[in-house]
């Protein structure tokens, strides 16, 4: 993957996954691309804990996290505060709710490349960035940033 290495430099990216070797395996492509991994977390109540205490650039959800349960909430949240994320689903014939549909998503199995242009595209692309992010809101996430460092 040396054409993709280090291309994630400097982006915090959330990992919502339930599979442990899922997870793992995203965490090893992402920190091999120079991302910081935020998480695994298993469920929506462990995500929304590290949106509250974590800074987060860009997400990876996957949709189903079992148990009948959905990433959605997670989803709403990060929409909610500016941050960009892609889906990760197994199952091609699940039906996206409308509310998500135009959201990024990766199906698996995806290989490593696929992942990291697709995410490395998703913290790129100005047109994944809400239109009701406050310069305010912006001016704090990029001073959180700068307490990171």
């Amino acid at each position: 993957m040396s054409d993709l290495d280090q291309v994630l430099v400097g982006h915090r990216v959330l990992v919502v996954e339930d599979d442990y070797l899922i997870a793992m395996l995203v965490t090893e492509w992402l920190e091999a691309a120079g991302a910081v991994v935020v998480g695994p977390a298993p469920t929506v109540e462990k995500a929304l804990a590290f949106i509250e205490t974590d800074v987060v650039d860009a997400a990876i959800l996957d949709v189903n996290l079992g148990h009948g349960r959905t990433v959605y909430p997670v989803a709403d949240k990060l929409s909610a505060i500016g941050v960009p994320y892609m889906f990760a689903t197994g199952d091609v014939m699940m039906v996206i709710a409308d509310a998500y549909k135009h959201q990024p998503r990766v199906e698996k199995p995806f290989s490593e490349t696929a992942f990291i242009r697709a995410l490395k595209k998703l913290t790129t692309s100005p047109s994944q960035l809400p239109v009701t992010v406050s310069p305010i809101t912006a001016a704090c996430r990029e001073e959180a940033h700068e307490v990171v460092r």
